[in-house]
């Protein structure tokens, strides 16, 4: 089986690279650190112009209709550039919601409460948000955030996804039935899948340069076997992932290549782990300084946390994997 880009898709992701790298520089994105609004709307409507909202929208629909391949593309460059937001909800309810395929609408999402007296609702961005999709086992339905009773979070695990609590979610209008949640979750396992792939394949640059200008006894770290298992570890990690995350993008694409649920699944349980022990291995790589706020290696790992629980956590995904063999 060829886990090969296209030269097309090699574009893609070299052009979004450069978009990232020149709009979105860590430096810059550290700078919204603990902010109630992490990205601007220029920002935003750079990544819409770019097309990251609506390249899987058809083309009759004002979209570029590319596929859910090309997406995953470029979805593992904005993982990898940290560019915060609700990128991945806003990507799904293009088609859905007005105004979210050109950017002029930010979408937050937020999976319904499956049982009573459950916690509250965490939201996310809901400062930045202008239309609110939330997803239950068989319906999607569509919430004003400014109808919603919400308490800012003082402090969020990651200071770029800044949170709100919500003690109860109205019924809202339901904009889609069972086929579409599912279809929702699916979509969202893929491509927040290829975000934390893109965390992966981050924190191995980082802990691989960090080994490479650490010296300890003479010598660069990255010589000694204990840091070049570590490295090595985390790159087989990043590229399994990876692997799983493109051949789940292809069976949504063409499902006759086989169980795009099962695919999907799988993918966003092995980029969730994936995503997961690199950054605690690029923390550990970098010893003593991994532990510095000024070290962002931790940003990687908190992003993986809170994408992590997007997808609903690993137990789910392993839980549908299960149940699809």
């Amino acid at each position: 089986m060829d886990f090969e880009l296209s030269e097309d898709e090699v574009a893609l992701a070299d052009g979004m690279r450069r978009l990232c790298a020149g709009r979105f520089p860590l430096d810059r994105i550290r700078a919204a650190e603990g902010e109630r609004v992490v990205i601007d709307p220029s920002g935003w409507s750079e990544l819409a112009d770019a097309g990251v909202f609506s390249l899987r929208l058809a083309e009759d629909a004002g979209g570029l209709g590319l596929g859910t391949a090309a997406a995953a593309v470029v979805f593992e460059e904005l993982g990898r550039a940290l560019v915060p937001g609700p990128i991945l909800a806003s990507h799904l309810a293009a088609g859905l919601v007005e105004g979210a395929a050109d950017g002029k609408v930010m979408v937050g999402a937020v999976h319904k409460p499956r049982a009573h007296g459950a916690a509250p609702v965490v939201i996310e961005h809901l400062g930045s948000l202008g239309a609110l999709v939330v997803v239950g086992d068989d319906a999607l339905a569509l919430l004003d955030p400014a109808a919603l009773d919400a308490v800012a979070v003082d402090r969020s695990l990651d200071p770029l996804t800044p949170l709100w609590r919500v003690d109860h979610l109205p019924a809202g209008d339901a904009v889609g039935g069972p086929d579409d949640a599912a279809r929702w979750r699916r979509d969202a396992s893929v491509l927040g899948g290829a975000l934390l792939v893109g965390l992966a394949a981050a924190t191995v640059d980082l802990a691989v340069a960090y080994a490479k200008e650490r010296r300890q006894f003479g010598k660069p770290i990255g010589s000694f076997q204990a840091v070049k298992h570590l490295c090595a570890d985390m790159l087989v990690r990043s590229e399994v992932a990876r692997a799983a995350v493109h051949a789940a993008a292809v069976t949504i694409d063409q499902p006759d290549v086989g169980d795009a649920l099962r695919a999907a699944a799988g993918a966003g349980l092995l980029a969730v782990e994936a995503a997961m022990a690199n950054g605690k291995t690029c923390i550990q790589v970098h010893g003593g300084m991994g532990f510095t706020w000024e070290v962002p290696a931790h940003l990687y790992l908190m992003r993986a946390r809170v994408l992590a629980d997007e997808l609903e956590g690993s137990d789910t995904l392993a839980e549908l994997v299960a149940e699809r063999y």
